[in-house]
């Protein structure tokens, strides 16, 4: 179809030819899935692409390697404790992950700014919040995904913990029970390293500072208040070592999970928190990840626009 319009007198329109083509677009009369499948869509490409899945072989290596890394331990105390008939293991639920936590940042350093940061360097953040998804949704997608990768990763040897004291035919009810108390402690773990992860990856487009960024945050403060704590139990200060321990996010979950899951103190001396004081690291962990959602809502505010 198309429509021709000469010079007309009084028309403003002088030897002018205006033409209107249809080039046969229609409107889309399908339905329309809206901002909760958008944020779905996000939410699960960014959990998968934490392992590598849907993208380069070379993508899966690493997450690949760490997650058998975090698995292998496990599986070896299993397989001693089947062929030993051992009545209980030799390795609590709780206190995996904190035997294991450079293996968990390590993971957190290579995907949180896998997660982000390409987002930011190639500056698909705007088409992002176009139409339907919103800063929100982008924010709790993200933050989502990466503390479900983290848990899949934590929680994974303490399934085969489980099934393997079974196996070995050790007390339902105390493995249950320790079982579901190191789920506990890593579901929470997940969260709070998995937002501090992002905060520290969000706040750069450049992979590699981001990288730097979270491994800093996750293992030298780690190393200074562990070697803090340990100046204090040598020089006889025990009652200062409980309160160094908010300072690292590891010892923070060391705290929280002594003070409420019945878990051993990996603190020098086992000094851990009791009730009282681990009121305090918990109220510290739960600040740390609103604080983080907050940074990261303020954050995209301004790269969003």
């Amino acid at each position: 179809m198309s429509t021709e319009l000469t010079g007309v007198p009084g028309s403003g329109v002088q030897n002018e030819t205006t033409r209107i083509h249809n080039i046969g677009y229609r409107n889309y009369e399908g339905p329309r899935l809206g901002r909760a499948y958008a944020r779905r869509s996000l939410y699960s490409q960014s959990l998968r692409g934490a392992y590598g899945l849907g993208r380069s072989a070379k993508s899966k290596v690493l997450p690949m390697i760490l997650f058998a890394v975090m698995c292998l331990p496990a599986a070896i105390i299993v397989a001693v404790a089947v062929a030993t008939k051992l009545k209980d293991l030799p390795l609590d639920y709780t206190r995996y992950a904190i035997v294991t936590q450079a293996v968990i940042g390590l993971f957190l350093a290579a995907q949180a700014p896998q997660s982000v940061s390409r987002d930011l360097r190639f500056k698909t953040v705007p088409l992002y919040f176009s139409r339907p998804i919103e800063r929100i949704d982008y924010v709790l997608a993200k933050y989502g995904a990466m503390a479900s990768a983290l848990f899949v990763l934590t929680a994974a040897p303490l399934v085969v913990l489980y099934i393997g004291s079974l196996l070995a035919k050790m007390d339902f009810v105390d493995q249950t029970k320790g079982f579901a108390q190191g789920m506990v402690s890593v579901a929470l773990l997940s969260v709070l390293f998995g937002g501090i992860g992002l905060v520290m990856a969000a706040l750069t487009p450049r992979r590699g500072f981001g990288v730097a960024a979270v491994i800093a945050t996750m293992t030298i403060t780690y190393g200074a208040v562990s070697t803090v704590q340990a100046i204090a139990w040598e020089t006889g200060s025990p009652e200062v070592i409980k309160w160094l321990g908010l300072f690292s996010p590891v010892t923070l979950i060391d705290g929280v999970q002594t003070a409420f899951l019945g878990a051993t103190s990996a603190f020098p001396g086992e000094a851990g928190p009791g009730a009282g004081p681990g009121t305090v690291y918990l109220l510290v962990v739960l600040a740390l990840v609103a604080g983080s959602y907050a940074v990261l809502m303020r954050r995209y505010r301004k790269v969003g626009l």
